[in-house]
């Protein structure tokens, strides 16, 4: 069986990684285990933003719970569209650092591949910090980057604009 680690915090719910899920799961039996880094609420890209967490649209003053508090809510919201394309997934936040958090999450267990979920380019921190090649390097893992085009927004329980 396949085990995937998929590392996305504001691209979670893009049809970009659901794609990348649906077509793994095609393939065979697997698992995946989602990983949200606690990105600080200020580093997010407003558009991206945009998502009701505990009732209404988050403040963004950068605290560490508030960083959480967004993580957490797209991870619950990530696991259950997973669920939904029939998908065996779990996931846990992790620490603001991507390649710390992906160190910690596969301290212990082995992965097939790892799926960088991204902004697009010219948005992406991660991108700019060269986050795939580096977790290549460092986890000595195969490493698939997915870039999203546009915000998640339906899939992050908030209603399209028409």
């Amino acid at each position: 069986m396949h085990r995937y680690l998929i590392i996305a915090n504001q691209t979670l719910g893009g049809e970009a990684l659901v794609d990348a899920v649906r077509e793994r799961i095609a393939a065979g039996p697997c698992e995946f285990w989602v990983l949200v880094p606690a990105t600080p609420v200020t580093h997010l890209e407003p558009a991206y933003l945009a998502m009701p967490v505990m009732g209404g649209l988050p403040a963004v003053t950068g605290t560490p719970e508030e960083a959480e508090a967004v993580a957490r809510t797209r991870l619950e919201l990530a696991l259950k569209q997973l669920r939904a394309l029939g998908a065996t997934v779990d996931g846990e936040v992790g620490e603001p650092d991507p390649l710390r958090a992906a160190k910690a999450a596969t301290s212990g267990h082995e992965f097939s591949e790892i799926i960088v979920s991204t902004l697009p380019t010219r948005l992406s921190r991660w991108l700019h910090q060269d986050l795939p090649h580096r977790l290549e390097r460092q986890l000595q893992q195969c490493v698939v980057l997915v870039t999203s085009t546009e915000p998640a927004q339906a899939e992050a329980g908030r209603p399209e604009r028409r």
